[in-house]
């Protein structure tokens, strides 16, 4: 097993449990770390798929906007009264 799709399980395990911690409590910080995971498992899928070559931009970006959801959760929990 290789550490990618180590990581594209565990991604989106995390992605499951966002989702389910907005829906049972609305937090919007839960489901933006989902969001986060979600999209760093799509960046594990494509390259186990082996695009990571062809998309290379795209998986930069994809894992940056990933980094930026993560930011904003945790801003949000530093934020909250």
């Amino acid at each position: 097993m290789s550490i990618t799709l180590v990581n594209l399980i565990l991604a989106a395990v995390v992605l499951v449990l966002g989702i389910w911690a907005y829906a049972r409590k609305q937090s919007k910080a839960g489901l933006l770390v989902g969001v986060a995971f979600g999209l760093f498992a799509v960046a594990h899928l494509l390259t186990l798929l082996g695009m990571a070559t062809t998309l290379n931009t795209l998986l930069i970006l994809i894992r940056v906007l990933g980094y930026v959801a993560a930011m904003a959760a945790v801003y949000r929990l530093g934020t909250q009264r």
